[in-house]
């Protein structure tokens, strides 16, 4: 009985298999056996049989997968049994959906990204939140913010869609075969200057620009190796026969009523596709847009990328893995996040490689250079120490981060983050101290690690001077560099008798993608004017001293370019006019962390960090 019960299930299952075909005559049972041999054992013929049926259907299913058509309309006999509808549902996760993730594997992200005790409103922040351009001629070039919490992950996309569109606008109707492209490229040392047009960039030029840098991104928290690609079986495959706000409308109305409250709910809706191939996984995310500037694509693109890096990696990448990466109780995204995304690696902090504490236990920071960079206002206020690796990164581009949000600082003209002779030997000797410091960012080393710094740096110190910095048994870095600064060049210092070597002038802008009131922008209502709700682009001219000169220069340094190299006196005026007083603002502060003593100047409204 049993035997006949299972000849019957392999039938089905044969039968539910051949729905996308034209049906072929029925055979009675003599027919079926007579294909086996007669001298095989009752055993021996079920198995074989099994086999003829398993390859009927696997050859049936690839012809049906290969000649699905692009759209979700199914025929009337499709849509009249239960059969047909299961049939359906597999077929578009075969062929357009991905796999689905295993329990353990959804419970795993699912706990990773939000623990144990979220809140039903840190979910739905990060539930409705897409991918999408500012219709904002001004900021058209942004990524526009409605919800608190993922600006970590819009920032860092944000930062390297304006790579592609300032610094590789020739390579955006290109799909290497080779992608990403631009992770270890970099153009000649001499000048390029982007344009300031940001409302020139077409639409399809901020899509490719946006899906180029989403690829890139991946793969590097792939290692180069792999870029695995989230979405929801919600969303039918049907959208491909559709076009413009059509996929919108689609989209939206398959997504209607979702939402995502556990690591169940996930398990069910998600769905990932791998590839090795750059090129394959550039043209499933061009045909994904829609997806991404639906309400879950922030989410979806985090996913994306801590499935793309693993998640047994992610966990050893981070010092406490027991804590969420979006953190409680307001659902912003982690330090980890933003690392993840602009280096490949979760480590939580900011400094350059890690810091060995003893017993074994190290912290981890970032380990190799960047392609965009990263700056915070935490540490003007002395909480951390971000090294040069996010400070100078290969394109004058940082994610800005403050206490509780992220946006994006940029400059057009790559010779901002040019050093001259003095400088380049100024960084040389902070990096070596700061490989030494083990204080977590507190500026102060050993006297043992000290006399390392000074053998990398070839800097000899007059006897009195070094007893003098080692008396306390320790050397803080700011004392380091007054002895610096007065020491000769022929000795390893920095000593400068003119005042004027290293002096810069330079713009830069500021993009915030949440939207804010914007007075400059005031619209005329019957009740008066209306302040315009929009993200936020500013434009800052920074003045920066020789940060080997007195305190003093500084009072000049932001009203008299002098020669300076600035590119017109123009220019100039624009911003900072002969005696105006340097403007302040929080965003000031972290452009100090990277150019020190910097000051800025602005018009209008001041740049907003929060």
């Amino acid at each position: 009985m049993a035997d006949q019960q299972e000849e019957e299930d392999l039938r089905m299952a044969l039968r539910m298999s051949m729905q996308n075909s034209p049906p072929e005559p029925k055979r009675s049972k003599p027919r079926d056996t007579a294909i086996l041999p007669a001298t095989t054992t009752p055993e021996e013929s079920r198995q074989l049989q099994r086999e003829l049926m398993a390859a009927a259907a696997e050859k049936r299913m690839l012809a049906a997968a290969k000649s699905a058509p692009p759209s979700s309309s199914q025929s009337k006999n499709e849509r009249s049994g239960d059969f047909e509808m299961k049939e359906a549902e597999k077929k578009a996760k075969e062929v357009n959906l991905g796999n689905e993730l295993s329990d353990k594997e959804a419970h795993q992200l699912f706990a990773m990204v939000f623990g144990t005790g979220v809140s039903k409103d840190i979910l739905a922040q990060w539930s409705n939140q897409g991918i999408r351009f500012s219709p904002d001629p001004e900021t058209s070039m942004g990524l526009v913010q409605h919800e608190g919490g993922p600006c970590g992950v819009l920032a860092t996309i944000q930062a390297f869609v304006l790579k592609h569109l300032l610094f590789f606008p020739d390579e955006l109707g290109k799909v290497a075969a080779n992608m990403p492209q631009n992770l270890n490229s970099r153009r000649s040392k001499s000048q390029y200057v982007a344009s300031n047009d940001f409302s020139a960039f077409t639409e399809d030029a901020k899509a490719r620009a946006l899906v180029k840098s989403m690829s890139e991104m991946l793969f590097l928290c792939g290692n180069n190796k792999r870029a695995v690609i989230a979405t929801l079986s919600v969303i039918s495959h049907g959208i491909k026969g559709s076009e413009g706000s059509s996929k919108d409308v689609i989209i939206a109305q398959a997504l209607e009523g979702l939402s995502i409250e556990s690591a169940s709910d996930l398990q069910k809706v998600l769905r990932v596709d791998r590839y090795t191939s750059p090129t394959s996984a550039f043209k499933r995310l061009e045909g994904m847009i829609p997806i991404f500037q639906s309400r879950m694509g922030a989410l979806l693109f985090l996913i994306s990328a801590l499935l793309s890096r693993g998640l047994d990696c992610v966990q050893a990448d981070r010092d406490d893995p027991s804590q969420p990466l979006v953190t409680a109780p307001f659902g912003h995204a982690s330090q980890e996040i933003v690392n993840l995304l602009l280096c490949g690696q979760a480590v939580p902090n900011v400094f350059d490689g890690r810091m060995d504490l003893g017993g074994g236990m190290f912290l981890k920071g970032i380990s190799t250079s960047v392609e965009v960079g990263f700056l915070t206002l935490l540490e003007s206020l002395n909480f951390c120490k971000v090294g040069q690796n996010l400070k100078c990164p290969k394109w004058p581009i940082w994610v800005v981060g403050s206490e509780s949000h992220y946006t994006v600082l940029f400059a057009l003209d790559t010779a901002v983050q040019d050093e001259n002779e003095l400088e380049e030997r100024e960084s040389q000797i902070r990096k070596a101290f700061d490989a030494q410091d083990q204080s977590g960012g507190g500026g102060f080393i050993s006297v043992e690690a000290f006399h390392q710094v000074l053998r990398e740096t070839s800097i000899r110190l007059p006897s009195e001077k070094l007893d003098s910095l080692c008396n306390s048994g320790f050397i803080v870095w700011s004392e380091f560099w007054q002895v610096i600064l007065d020491l000769d060049k022929n000795l390893g210092g920095l000593k400068d008798s003119t005042g004027q070597m290293g002096r810069k002038i330079f713009d830069l802008h500021h993009f915030n993608g949440i939207a804010k009131s914007d007075l400059n922008g005031s619209q005329a209502t019957a009740e008066g004017e209306t302040p315009v709700q929009r993200p936020r682009l500013t434009k800052l001219r920074v003045s920066v001293p020789p940060r080997w000169t007195p305190e003093e220069f500084m009072a000049d340094a932001a009203v008299a370019p002098g020669n300076a190299g600035s590119e017109s006196s123009q220019k100039d005026a624009e911003v900072a006019k002969p005696g105006q007083p340097p403007q302040h603002a929080p965003l000031a502060d972290c452009i100090r962390t990277r150019w020190p003593r910097a000051v800025c100047n602005w018009i209008g409204d001041p740049p907003s960090i929060v």
